[in-house]
């Protein structure tokens, strides 16, 4: 009787194991497909606690065969939990990806919900009541704190999110086995079991096998293009897509650039930024793993060194070493005048004593609020910090056009942290109308307006020449009302929202 408990207990910390990964291995999908991070988690996490409660209620409907029950519970998760990565890919391509990822969601969360009391009253026969919902209570939430660091330092940087959830599957699977050979004498229908364990351990291992082709399979219905390249990293889900002899990358879904027109991007952000600051020989680089901007930095003879800061080692690796990137950054990335360190943007300023005659900031947009942090007054003072006296920051600042308000918001809350700002903006063929926001340490808004209209490119571009320098400086009337806009902050993060209620519906 005593080792019956023992089991039960250990088939409770598997389950809190297995419960609390597949939570966040939810949240992860979830954020990559619907994007808003911290809603996503939130949304997720709160319908599995709640799909819990209801699983409890309807426990109690179950009177008779509890622990063959609890075998079908613990049978039924390993199914749901093993294919629950396969379910949201392919629903992903067929624009059911919310459905899928709140409806898998809620039914994992419902079976872990029927299985704790479950194994609560198959216990209470052999320990007393307060030892029994103690220990009961006790093992789940330890598991859960061994879940918890298994996602976070082996399950996506290891195994990674098209094999984790095969892994929480074969521990749901074990402990249903386990249940069933040490205690099946006490167990009735043994034989429908043993079949049912039988076919739902096939359907895992198929399952496994064919994950890999069916998850690319499903990614391909979101492209139009092929995709030639997919990874999930520690931090995001990078794509690359080729049409013809162009690529394009993805990151989260969002397009980050296009070999067709990236200069469009690159050439207005860097070279305006180097002819307003003079002769920058620091500069430092946030974000900008693909190499791009290093590469057009690399055409001054006066740069003497360039830090390039990019949170995620996947992306820097494919800026040096991807056949694709290395071409189209001219192999930039390895230069000695370059130097990479990964690690977050905001963490590398207030930690670094290092000063810059420039500042590049090429990240995401600011659709969620970590990145909006990136985009602060904060983040801004602390650039102000880390610049010479003559010293120059830019941001890519989204769309002017479909994101007014975010776009202006960014340029008030530059403004805010002392810098001479002005918008400049471009058309690039495969986003849109796209901008940044300059900032100057010394000079004011029309100082720094002369200084870049009146210049031309010292170096070899593929583009940009005086005339453009102009264009891109030149702005009719907002297309929204910017009068009364806040300014970003990290207690108020405010970016992100602006961004998000833009007209991305018309992109």
């Amino acid at each position: 009787m005593q080792n019956k408990s023992i089991y039960l207990k250990l088939s409770l910390f598997a389950t809190g194991f297995s419960g609390i990964v597949a939570e966040y291995l939810l949240a992860t999908l979830a954020s990559y497909f619907l994007g808003n991070s911290i809603i996503q988690w939130t949304m997720v996490l709160s319908t599995m606690l709640f799909a819990m409660g209801v699983g409890s209620r309807i426990s109690k409907l179950i009177t008779k065969n509890l622990l063959a029950n609890f075998i079908y519970a613990e049978l039924a998760l390993s199914l749901l939990v093993g294919l629950s990565g396969l379910i949201i890919f392919s629903s992903s391509s067929v624009n059911f990806d919310r459905m899928a990822v709140y409806v898998v969601s809620f039914l994992i969360g419902l079976l872990i919900g029927v299985e704790i009391p479950l194994v609560t009253r198959i216990n209470e026969m052999h320990q007393s009541l307060r030892v029994n919902i103690s220990s009961v209570l006790e093992n789940d939430y330890y598991g859960s704190l061994l879940g918890g660091v298994f996602f976070a330092v082996v399950a996506i940087p290891i195994i990674g999110i098209t094999y984790t959830p095969y892994v929480l599957a074969a521990v749901n699977f074990s402990v249903a086995l386990l249940l069933f050979f040490k205690l099946r004498k006490t167990i009735n229908n043994s034989i429908r079991i043993m079949v049912l364990q039988m076919l739902v351990g096939l359907i895992l291992v198929f399952g496994c096998i064919y994950a890999k082709p069916i998850e690319l399979y499903s990614e391909q219905a979101n492209y139009i293009d092929k995709v030639v390249y997919q990874e999930q990293t520690n931090y995001q889900r990078i794509v690359i897509t080729k049409m013809k002899n162009d690529y394009w990358l993805y990151i989260n879904n969002n397009q980050q650039l296009s070999t067709v027109d990236e200069y469009l991007y690159h050439e207005p952000m860097v070279h305006a930024a180097v002819v307003a600051q003079g002769k920058p020989q620091n500069v430092l680089v946030l974000g900008g793993g693909d190499g791009c901007a290093v590469r057009e930095l690399l055409k001054y003879d006066f740069i003497k060194a360039i830090d390039l800061v990019d949170l995620d080692p996947s992306m820097t690796k494919l800026g040096q070493e991807h056949e694709v990137f290395v071409a189209l950054n001219k192999n930039a990335l390895n230069n000695s005048k370059v130097s990479i360190q990964n690690e977050d943007a905001h963490q590398f300023l207030a930690e670094t004593n290092k000063i810059y005659d420039l500042i590049i900031i090429d990240l995401p947009d600011p659709k969620s609020v970590e990145l909006a942090h990136l985009y602060s007054k904060e983040m801004y003072r602390l650039c102000w910090l880390h610049l010479t006296a003559n010293g120059v920051v830019i941001t890519q600042a989204g769309s002017p056009y479909f994101a007014t308000k975010a776009f202006y918001c960014v340029l008030k809350t530059m403004k805010s942290a002392g810098f001479g700002s002005i918008p400049l903006h471009n058309q690039i063929v495969t986003m849109g109308e796209w901008g940044w926001i300059l900032g100057h340490k010394s000079l004011n808004q029309d100082q720094v307006l002369n200084r870049i209209q009146n210049s031309s490119p010292g170096v070899d571009v593929k583009w940009l020449n005086k005339s453009a320098f102009k264009q891109i400086t030149e702005f009719g009337k907002p297309l929204a009302d910017t009068t009364n806009l806040p300014i970003n902050t990290f207690k108020k993060p405010i970016l992100y929202q602006l961004y998000l209620n833009g007209t991305w519906e018309l992109y």
